[in-house]
């Protein structure tokens, strides 16, 4: 019997590009921090620093439509690793600490500290669910969890704008999301959350192309029939 073994996607070039790709978003998060390119000074509800997440991706998502190489190579990820990664976002629980230590204003803090520790503790109970049953991968459920990621990160964009400055009576002790604008923090958003949001993003697309094939696959047997 001869035993297909499937060519990993990861080639020599590939690691290159995506590590060359990562050093580069780190640089321009470090850049854009510590010079305070970004800093929400009139206290806009649209936090600046949020171009740092809505370029890279834009990008992603261009180039997922447009080259069909790029694409091949999202869609051959593990999809179990896609979703393990969501647990370095149990890091999220900084956000409160900061919280307490009189750095980052509670209308920040919590829901988006608290929704990051969730989707973290949740993405490996949602792992072993994949790997107990085949077919959770096409489920409402598992698309549920990645949503909610998403969602989460439009809920901390949303706190991070009420919470500038522009509403004094959101914050009363004074303090607000100013300092995820610059360096160290500013790595959260401009490095830490686009690549989250790619991650999600490539899980979905991965589960609707598994639900074509699957549809697909019954509608050949209904005719087979």
């Amino acid at each position: 019997m001869t035993t297909i073994t499937q060519a990993s996607p990861w080639t020599s070039r590939a690691i290159t590009i995506v590590t060359t790709l990562l050093l580069v978003q780190f640089a321009v998060a470090y850049v854009v921090g510590t010079g305070h390119l970004l800093t929400n000074d009139q206290q806009s509800m649209f936090p600046p620093i949020a171009i740092t997440v809505a370029l890279p991706v834009s990008a992603f998502l261009i180039a997922y439509m447009i080259s069909g190489r790029f694409r091949d190579f999202m869609l051959a990820q593990d999809i179990e690793i896609l979703t393990m990664l969501q647990h370095w976002r149990v890091l999220g629980f900084g956000f409160l600490t900061l919280y307490f230590y009189d750095v980052l204003p509670g209308l920040f803090a919590w829901p988006a500290g608290l929704g990051d520790v969730l989707v973290g503790l949740m993405a490996p109970f949602v792992v072993m669910r994949l790997r107990r049953d085949a077919s959770f991968v096409t489920s409402t459920a598992f698309t549920r969890f990645h949503y909610l990621g998403l969602l989460d990160f439009a809920v901390a964009v949303v706190a991070t704008g009420l919470a500038a400055g522009s509403f004094p009576a959101l914050i009363p002790g004074g303090v607000t999301s100013a300092p995820m604008d610059v360096w160290p923090l500013n790595l959260f958003p401009s490095f830490g959350v686009p690549i989250f949001i790619i991650l999600h993003l490539t899980v979905l697309f991965k589960v609707r192309e598994l639900r074509r094939a699957s549809q697909s696959h019954v509608n050949n047997a209904a005719v087979a029939a």
